[in-house]
């Protein structure tokens, strides 16, 4: 389990740091970036591997809370962590949207609860079928 998630974190955090430079090349190409802003887009990676390569994983395949607190806790956290990731992107950009955090919060609630449950569905069944075709 440890090197998996060890695996998935760092493949999220390369392909993070990969796709910000990406977008700052793309739509900040004359704008001179200072040295410092480099840590900022390590930040901005590490928070994503953190949620996406560990958290993720961790909370829907290994550990065995129940399905609300799964979804309360990773709502919590990805929008913390896009807030973390906004702060470190751009300060101004924070403050534009901060006043929506709450609303931000509720609507990713809603969809981890229909992500869910899709996922539930999808799950069941593939356990269905491969329990119909060990009993065959």
């Amino acid at each position: 389990m440890i090197n998996q998630l060890k695996q998935s974190f760092f493949q999220v955090f390369t392909v993070t740091t990969l796709w910000v430079i990406l977008l700052l090349t793309l739509f900040y190409r004359d704008q001179p970036i200072q040295m410092v802003y480099l840590w900022n887009i390590a930040g901005i990676s590490l928070i994503a591997a953190l949620l996406f390569g560990v958290m993720y994983s961790a909370l829907w395949n290994h550990l065995t809370l129940k399905p609300i607190w799964n979804i309360v806790i990773s709502s919590t956290c990805n929008i913390a962590g896009g807030m973390g990731i906004i702060w470190l992107f751009s300060r101004e950009m924070f403050e534009l949207i901060a006043p929506w955090f709450p609303g931000m919060w509720l609507l990713s609630i809603v969809l981890h609860v229909i992500a869910f449950y899709f996922y539930a569905r999808m799950d069941s069944r593939k356990k269905a079928e491969e329990l119909n075709d060990i009993l065959k």
